[in-house]
């Protein structure tokens, strides 16, 4: 079966697998909606310095 070097090793995989998908469902679902917020804010923030001036 398994030595104990190779089960270290494929848990080592299994983490980095893990720890890799995690980290690309974070930049494609939580990234986006953050730069996204941060715009809409943004864009309020300039159209009522515009009213303001008015």
């Amino acid at each position: 079966m398994f030595e104990f070097d190779q089960y270290l090793g494929f848990l080592a995989f299994l983490a980095i697998l893990t720890i890799g998908f995690w980290l690309l469902i974070f930049l494609t679902a939580i990234i986006p909606y953050w730069i996204g917020g941060a715009l809409m804010e943004r864009l309020k923030e300039i159209k009522e310095s515009k009213k303001s001036k008015q």
